[in-house]
């Protein structure tokens, strides 16, 4: 069973709350999905109105975990700020944190990424950096705290896939007793089952359902692909090869004359 600081998870699916056509419809979803977490974004309300209370209380009444997370945060400063909020408002150490450096690719920043993770686990937060693939930058934020990596499968919302199939097979290999939790950018399930079936220990995602024409079936299709990819994995598949192999043994075959 996966264990995500110390926390056990039967789910190897993480699911995204944001831009459902409707709460009903996102409830529905994560149900479908039937994930153990789902990640929610916080951003700042008026004292007095205490807008979007509503909404964090349909999200605890789901019953599964939350894993807030530093959505749109562009500087170290904003990040650790809108964590500490974070934790004050759903009472969890849990953080996905974002750093991110470019508008357009959503790309993290990772030197600011690893300052932040660093001051946050000194402030007793358990952290799960959005990243890269990179070796380096993985090290670092290892190093710095973090017991759980998330690299980006593609740009956020962008529905490409792996596009660093050799990047993240590296990192498995790199980390292979940390777990491995493919971030963003997948489009279609069998993207899921796809990275579970390099052996990443879980796939978070949120735009592929979210946006989807059916929401619900799509997150059920997930959760489908995501548990095929796993048993894939501990399968031991076949290795890739350059020649044909037949199937049917040639000994014994009957010759005609």
């Amino acid at each position: 069973m996966l264990k995500l600081y110390g926390h056990a998870v039967e789910s190897r699916l993480l699911l995204g709350t944001a831009l459902y056509p409707s709460p009903a419809i996102m409830a529905d979803a994560v149900r479908a999905a039937r994930c153990d977490i789902a990640t929610v974004s916080l951003r700042r309300e008026s004292g007095t109105a205490r807008a979007g209370q509503d909404f964090w209380g349909f999200i605890r009444d789901l019953g599964i975990r939350v894993l807030p997370n530093t959505a749109g945060c562009h500087t170290v400063k904003e990040a650790v700020t809108t964590a500490q909020m974070a934790r004050e408002v759903f009472g969890t150490p849990w953080v996905k944190l974002e750093v991110i450096s470019d508008a357009d690719t959503l790309q993290p920043d990772v030197f600011g990424l690893v300052e932040a993770a660093r001051i946050l686990t000194g402030d007793g937060f358990q952290v799960f950096p959005y990243c890269t693939e990179d070796l380096g930058v993985a090290e670092r934020l290892v190093e710095a705290g973090c017991e759980v990596l998330m690299p980006w499968g593609a740009p956020i919302g962008s529905a490409r896939g792996l596009n660093n199939v050799y990047g993240l097979r590296s990192l498995r290999a790199h980390f292979p007793d940390i777990p491995l939790i493919v971030d963003a950018g997948l489009g279609v399930p069998s993207h899921a089952a796809a990275a579970m079936e390099l052996g990443y220990d879980a796939v978070l995602l949120n735009t592929a359902v979210a946006k989807a024409g059916d929401p619900v079936k799509m997150a059920d299709a997930f959760a489908r692909a995501v548990e095929a990819g796993r048993l894939a994995f501990e399968a031991d598949p076949l290795e890739p090869r350059d020649m044909a192999a037949p199937s049917t043994p040639v000994l014994g075959k009957a010759f005609l004359e």
